[in-house]
């Protein structure tokens, strides 16, 4: 990667180049002290998930559900991801188009999601692809892309958003402005085909629609509309892409095509972190997958391996919220660690999925943390991790509610990893 798509990752602004050197030396000093180790992960205890007991023979089901996952939920929102305050905006959906594609092997759609507070309006696009050779209404995946609608896809009737977008020189993307040369150019992760012919439906909306990835002081996408008087010190980009998904399911309700009771969120790196936190906050997700999402999603904050809670509130301030900079040297007083996201999702479907290569996002962690996480699947009479350690790669664990695997290679979503998902997704959601 150059220095200057670096720096762009980084900052998200043009900034003086003599700060912008500073800054990316700086970067480059914490990537340096990256901890790539097993043997140097510090001694840590992890928060119980059991309200003080690590006991789950003390609280029952309803306990968690009434009183210890509020509390759970309460304290990811104020102490890392923030809220994003939607009273007072009104949501609604324009059918775009409507059209078979593909020799009448798919049905593409393009919706608004248009946010408005009253004087001003947003608008999101959610592309989706539906089977039409499955009776009845179709469950479905949804989640964030990186690029915009156009790119997961070569197809030609696919618009072309006008967000802010990062730039990408393999890409072709400049002046922070998509066109049709990036058409497809992200096809890799998102198999249309396999997903179809699976009998899933796909949906999936451009993130920086939502909130364009950057630290922009939270005054661009839907955080634009908020009152002026909001605490930005609350606010975070990941909860506000969230907060988009779950905008995303509510049109799905309103079709009579989709499934909504069968809807898988899903993610890949930051938007794994986005798709934990939305399965989380919105339980009529029935199933919640993470894809690589390393630190801030699936791994734990306490191991310290690969990326930390200090490099990625350095290097993204956006992502979270002001409090959770408290953590970054001492990251050990958080309250919580991420088996308690993860355990959130309980007792729907969860799938954690790492990269052999992809250190970064601690493989090991992610593991561990699903494993944590499976003693309130436990609790709630389902059936979590059965691999008592790591699982080889390529050697899903996937028999319970709660699925593993580690793919070989490196930092990416393949076609791989979709076909344990749609294979994952099938067995419970079509029993």
């Amino acid at each position: 990667m150059n220095s200057h798509l670096l720096l762009v990752m980084i900052l998200g602004i043009q900034m003086s180049s003599g700060y912008a050197q500073d800054t990316l030396k700086s970067m480059q000093q914490l990537r340096a002290e990256v901890n790539y180790e097993e043997k140097n992960v510090p001694d840590y205890a992890l928060p119980s998930l059991f309200a003080g007991s690590n006991d789950a023979n003390l609280i029952d089901a309803t306990t968690w559900n009434n009183k210890i996952r509020p509390e759970w939920l309460e304290l990811f929102e104020r102490e890392m991801y923030g809220h994003f305050p939607d009273e007072g905006l009104h949501v609604s959906f324009i059918i775009n188009s409507d059209q078979m594609v593909f020799g009448d092997k798919f049905r593409r759609k393009e919706v608004t999601i248009n946010v408005s507070n009253g004087r001003h309006g947003h608008d999101i696009s959610l592309l989706l692809y539906l089977p039409t050779k499955v009776r009845g209404p179709v469950p479905m995946f949804v989640g964030l892309n990186f690029y915009g609608n156009h790119t997961i896809h070569s197809d030609p009737g696919i618009s072309i958003h006008r967000s802010w977008a990062r730039n990408n020189e393999d890409y072709g993307i400049s002046n922070n402005r998509v066109d049709d040369k990036s058409r497809g150019i992200r096809a890799n992760r998102w198999p249309v085909e396999q997903i179809i012919q699976a009998g899933f439906g796909l949906g999936t909306i451009y993130y920086g629609d939502i909130d364009p990835d950057y630290d922009d002081g939270f005054n661009n996408g839907i955080h634009s509309l908020l009152d002026e008087e909001v605490d930005k010190s609350t606010l975070s980009s990941i909860s506000a892409w969230a907060w988009g998904l779950s905008q995303a399911l509510n049109y799905f309700e309103q079709d009579s095509q989709i499934d909504h009771d069968h809807v898988a969120v899903i993610g890949h790196s930051r938007l794994g972190k986005t798709s934990l936190l939305a399965g989380a906050l919105d339980q009529r997700f029935a199933m919640v997958v993470s894809n690589d999402s390393g630190c801030g999603g699936a791994a734990l904050s306490r191991r310290e391996f690969g990326e930390t809670v200090h490099i990625i509130n350095r290097s993204f301030p956006h992502w979270f919220n002001e409090r959770f900079n408290h953590y970054n040297e001492q990251v050990n007083k958080l309250p919580f660690d991420q088996h308690s996201l993860l355990a959130l999702a309980a007792p729907r479907p969860l799938y954690v999925a790492s990269a052999s290569e992809d250190l970064w996002a601690d493989p090991h962690g992610e593991f561990l943390a699903a494993k944590e996480a499976s003693k309130v699947y436990n609790l709630l009479g389902e059936k979590g991790l059965e691999d008592a350690s790591m699982p080889a790669a390529d050697s899903p664990s996937n028999k319970g509610v709660v699925g593993y695997h580690m793919r070989s290679g490196k930092h990416d979503i393949t076609s791989y990893d979709w076909a344990q998902y749609l294979s994952f997704a099938s067995r419970h959601f079509k029993k």
